[in-house]
């Protein structure tokens, strides 16, 4: 089934509105994600989304947003396109969430778009929850929306925030086991992983959109 226009689905303009504000969320605190991955990383990661962010958000100025796969898969070219190890990663959650439905989504349709989404960079990035990577939020967030019992896009959304960000401070006091903070041991682990923040504030942007 495909949603069929029901305020409580997701549209494309709403998912616009919602990639839009967290391009704007990052593009304007992206020296927060850079000092997180300077601690722990090659310190180049807020660069790196934040000019994702500025193509994807030039892309997006030149759609209509017909559905919102449309949306992330504009997004999803954006990732593509950039530098770092981050890049292909958002690029592939985007683009999986990018496959479809080609409607206005419902709930039951959104959780199922994020499974396939959140399952492809866990395979990609051989990480699962606890190795302090952006799928200590993705993951939570994606169980929040497969299993919530609400019909209302929003309200699902926001339990996935919730979840997003405990998951995200959660990488707090975490030995990383990917990427170059795995390398740091103990060095790092009180420092947050920026993709996992950069997650939290994903599904955060959502509210008001």
């Amino acid at each position: 089934m495909t949603g069929d226009g029901n305020a409580a689905d997701l549209t494309g303009a709403e998912a616009k509105a919602w990639l839009l504000a967290f391009a704007e969320r990052v593009i304007a605190d992206a020296d927060e994600l850079t000092e997180l991955d300077r601690k722990a990383g090659d310190g180049d990661f807020g660069w790196n989304i934040s000019s994702a962010l500025k193509r994807g958000r030039e892309g997006l100025a030149g759609i209509e947003g017909e559905h919102p796969a449309q949306v992330f898969q504009t997004v999803s070219d954006a990732f593509l396109a950039s530098g770092g190890t981050s890049g292909p990663l958002f690029g592939l959650w985007f683009g999986r969430l990018g496959s479809g439905p080609f409607a206005p989504w419902d709930v039951p349709e959104l959780g199922a778009a994020f499974g396939r989404a959140t399952g492809a960079v866990r395979r990609l990035g051989k990480a699962e929850v606890g190795h302090k990577t952006m799928v200590d939020a993705m993951a939570p967030a994606t169980d929040a929306l497969t299993e919530t019992s609400t019909g209302v896009w929003r309200d699902a959304v926001a339990d996935a925030a919730r979840a997003a960000r405990a998951g995200a401070d959660s990488t707090g006091g975490m030995i990383a086991h990917r990427g170059r903070a795995s390398y740091l041991g103990e060095r790092a682990q009180d420092v947050l992983d920026p993709g996992a923040v950069a997650v939290a504030w994903f599904f955060e942007c959502a509210e008001g959109a």
